[in-house]
């Protein structure tokens, strides 16, 4: 067995106890079905249903419904929490609301983007591989978890507070982050369908102002999410603010800007008005050029 395939089926059960732990602390104070906290339950449904896909998907040898898979899952996990919580208030359909557009408009927009490539190079490598390709599902399962935690946490617990001022800076941090990521998509579209702009690089636009614009959306959204859910937040389930800072370092420090920063270099250093580029625009936080 290659070293590669060894650490996937070690990690497994890591990220599993992870996905656990985090179940356990977000389930304090939530609603039951049956004795069994919602909370946990939605966890393993997050799982489930990605290694529900991943059989097929790994017989198929295609990984054409990752992203959508995930983007299904959170939007499934979110309304079963609504469903099965023994209470329910104007915050838990304002999140589930929060989190069902940003997953369909992501989800969609990944999808189409994979329909018209036709692959994802990312699983050239992975996908052969039965322990690597499954790790990468169940991993699909802790993002969702710890993600959506934050949320879940306030959507499943049997406190309840009146929306207020706080709620209200959480909406339109969410707002601000969703609308950037989307037009940041939206530009990146354009850009890339008009034949003149094959093999360059974009930078106008949202992307004059940050190399990764789409990215700090995506932090501030989640940033958003989490400030609605604080105010009904206690005891363990604190742990569940670890939302907005998993996608952060997923995002910056993982697999989002470091493998893109690297790809770009690799396809365009040293061209100059790529270095230009570079040195005038932010790499994450959006800031007028130098």
């Amino acid at each position: 067995m290659k070293k590669s395939d060894r650490n996937a089926l070690v990690a497994l059960p890591v990220v599993v106890v992870i996905a656990a732990l985090v179940a356990v602390a977000g389930s304090q104070g939530g609603s039951t079905v049956g004795g069994f906290p919602v909370f946990a339950l939605c966890v393993i449904l997050a799982f489930v249903v990605q290694w529900v896909v991943f059989v097929p998907s790994y017989l198929l040898q295609t990984e054409r419904f990752f992203d959508l898979t995930g983007s299904l899952t959170y939007i499934t996990v979110a309304v079963v929490a609504v469903l099965l919580s023994a209470e329910t208030d104007v915050r838990s359909y304002l999140l589930l609301a929060m989190v069902v557009i940003w997953a369909a408009r992501l989800g969609s927009y990944l999808f189409l983007r994979i329909r018209k490539a036709g692959v994802d190079t990312r699983f050239d490598a992975i996908k052969p591989s039965f322990p690597r390709f499954l790790n990468t599902w169940t991993l699909q399962g802790l993002w969702v978890t710890l993600t959506l935690s934050a949320a879940l946490a306030a959507i499943t617990t049997t406190e309840r507070v009146e929306l207020g001022a706080v709620t209200a800076i959480g909406l339109v941090v969410w707002v601000l982050g969703i609308g950037l990521e989307a037009t940041a998509d939206a530009q990146k579209s354009r850009f890339r369908a008009d034949p003149a702009n094959k093999g360059r690089f974009i930078h106008s636009g949202v992307w004059s102002w940050s190399r990764h614009p789409n990215y700090f959306g995506e932090i501030l959204l989640w940033i958003g999410v989490a400030i609605v859910a604080l105010p009904v937040l206690r005891g363990w389930q604190w742990v569940t603010l670890i939302s907005p800072v998993f996608v952060f370092l997923l995002l910056t420090r993982v697999s989002g800007v470091p493998l893109l920063e690297k790809s770009a270099d690799k396809r365009w250093g040293g061209e100059p008005e790529y270095e230009a580029y570079k040195a005038r625009t932010s790499v994450l936080v959006p800031r007028p050029p130098r």
